[in-house]
């Protein structure tokens, strides 16, 4: 706590906070308990949901979701005894794990770094439907949602709800002075003399439009400005948290002083639009905020429902509205800010005469400009937020990149990525490593065999490596089958964190593979001597939009490593020799 002498009784005016963190006495015996019990190591997204659990953001909520509040939350966004509450806070746990558990058992709840953060008393323990949870939760099932992805391919498949004791907060080891609890909030806001606090929620840089928008609101309803950004699981493809918050330390300069302060938010989003906006309400109203800035496409995912949008742009102000009297927290509704040339300022773009000229930069745009090292209008951002981005995303050409093989067994992959190391050794002036499928197999996953988990966690760990090599400006070609979509896009996405991810579809059809095969591997899984053999009797999933298709029946490798060159020179990976 940031003051030990903080009363837990001295709450903003209005409802309190479930503080679900047990006193000195009782933690220490919670401890000795935790060592006699089933122990769960918890994901990523479990740490952010049991972090707010425990601090009280979630408040009413007293731990994971039991399956009867579990359904009432999918069904009707409220609680089993009525309470207002949008998105299901769930503990998923593997078949194994579960098998081990009966109702009334507890469970130590630990940190990857191995202290026990809580433990649950299991109350409910059931499989829930993904399919339905998706629907009502997120309104499509196409998985590309990030959430619905998550749920249908990363989530495990056992739900337990239960109440929490928690023993403690889970440690963070950046930006400490910017994080506070609910509690911890509340009280500065008291220290301050805050009686009227506007949030404003954010997971992207902040530009001028932002901090303009966020300067009308708080004038508006007359009250101070908290600046509180997503610094947990956001959009994958979002710009990393450290250089976001390095940009909103520079932005907070541009408010006036003892008016605005910068707080950190460990949520895990799930981009449920609507749905979404009145959960951040309600956290919001935990924090001891009064009103809350609902933009246009609040937490949307973008266009997934085959290239159609979910949710309309304004529908998450609509919802918010019609409930803003039973969450006690106001809504501060805005429409897309533009900047007016002819007055040099931002104005919101409804309110802008026919006539004038108004002037915008789209993300992508502002993206592609920043990629290619390109000058950024002096309206649309501050030179010092800039500055930040483009130390944190250089030109492509000093960016450290992966390039994705995949294709069926025999397609020519390795070949091709020999070819294409050398070539670029030739040119280059950044290292490069070859992570092929064989020599992977050899130095880094020599104890796993050829089950689907096992040639999963063997992809899993080339793009672990991809990953690092490219965050550190390296270059990585990789050349597994990897014949499952999803687990491409989950590689994808954690590189993209880092770098480039140039994907390499090997089309070549599985006859000439056969007659390529010199280990004879087709004929023994077509003969049923090997099992579980890709495009033989366990499939291979196509990628549907590659960046790069090629076919070794009708080119050579040396061909096929010149077109993957001529694209990098296009994307702007690599320089012109």
């Amino acid at each position: 706590m940031k003051d030990d002498l903080l009363n837990k009784d001295e709450f903003w005016d209005g409802d309190s906070v479930n503080d679900l963190l047990v006193g000195p006495e009782q933690s220490v015996r919670l401890k000795r308990e935790a060592v006699t019990l089933p122990s769960w190591d918890l994901t990523p997204r479990q740490i952010w949901d049991i972090e707010l659990l425990l601090n009280g953001a979630f408040s009413p909520l007293e731990g994971f979701l039991n399956e009867n509040e579990y359904t009432s939350v999918c069904r009707d966004m409220r609680l089993a005894n009525g309470k207002l509450w949008p998105i299901p806070i769930t503990l998923d746990v593997t078949e194994a794990f579960a098998e081990l558990l009966s109702r009334g058992d507890r469970v130590a709840l630990r940190h990857p770094e191995g202290m026990v953060v809580a433990i649950l008393t299991v109350e409910s323990m059931w499989r829930p439907d993904f399919a339905e949870e998706a629907a009502l939760v997120f309104r499509t099932t196409s998985d590309q949602h990030p959430a619905v992805f998550q749920l249908f391919h990363e989530t495990s498949p056992v739900y337990l709800g239960g109440r929490l004791e928690g023993l403690e907060i889970p440690p963070h080891h950046t930006f400490q002075t910017l994080r506070y609890s609910p509690l911890e909030l509340r009280h500065e806001f008291k220290k301050r003399g805050w009686k009227k606090v506007v949030a404003f929620q954010t997971r992207n840089p902040m530009h001028q439009a932002h901090v303009e928008l966020t300067k009308l609101a708080a004038s508006q309803v007359e009250a101070n400005l908290l600046l509180h950004p997503v610094v947990g699981q956001t959009k994958p493809g979002d710009v990393d948290y450290y250089a976001r918050v390095r940009c909103y330390r520079e932005v907070l300069k541009h408010y006036p002083e003892q008016t605005t302060m910068l707080s950190l938010l460990p949520l895990a989003m799930r981009m449920a639009g609507p749905r979404e906006a009145l959960w951040h309400g309600l956290i919001r109203k935990n924090y001891g905020c009064t009103h809350f800035i609902v933009g246009r496409n609040h937490a949307d995912p973008g266009n997934v429902n085959n290239g159609e949008p979910v949710y309309d742009p304004y529908e998450a102000q609509e919802l918010f509205r019609k409930h803003e009297e039973e969450m006690g927290i106001t809504l501060v509704p805005f429409s897309e800010m533009v900047y007016v040339e002819e007055l040099a300022q931002y104005l919101e773009r409804s309110s802008v005469p026919e006539s004038v000229r108004i002037l915008s930069l789209s993300g992508t745009e502002f993206r592609r400009r920043l990629r290619e090292g390109l000058e950024m209008p002096a309206w649309y951002s501050y030179p010092e937020v800039v500055r930040e981005l483009r130390h944190t995303f250089p030109p492509r050409t000093e960016q450290g990149f992966t390039i994705f093989f995949t294709g069926l067994s025999g397609s020519g992959k390795s070949t091709i990525a020999n070819i294409l190391l050398a070539k670029l050794m030739e040119i280059n002036h950044r290292p490069v490593t070859l992570l092929d499928g064989d020599i992977v197999r050899k130095n880094l996953s020599s104890e796993l065999g050829f089950s689907k988990e096992h040639r999963n966690l063997n992809v899993e760990r080339i793009g672990f490596v991809a990953s690092e090599i490219t965050k550190n400006r390296g270059i990585a070609i990789c050349a597994p089958i990897a014949p499952y979509a999803a687990l491409r896009r989950k590689v994808r996405e954690t590189i993209t964190l880092h770098g480039g991810f140039i994907e390499v579809f090997v089309s070549t059809p599985i006859e000439i593979c056969e007659m390529r095969d010199r280990k004879g591997l087709y004929a023994k899984a077509r003969a049923g001597l090997v099992k579980g053999f890709t495009g033989i009797d366990d499939p291979y999933e196509v990628p549907e939009n590659p960046d790069v298709a090629l076919d070794t029946s009708t080119m050579s490798a040396d061909e096929a490593a010149q077109s993957i060159l001529l694209y990098l020179e296009k994307e702007g990976y690599v320089e012109k020799p």
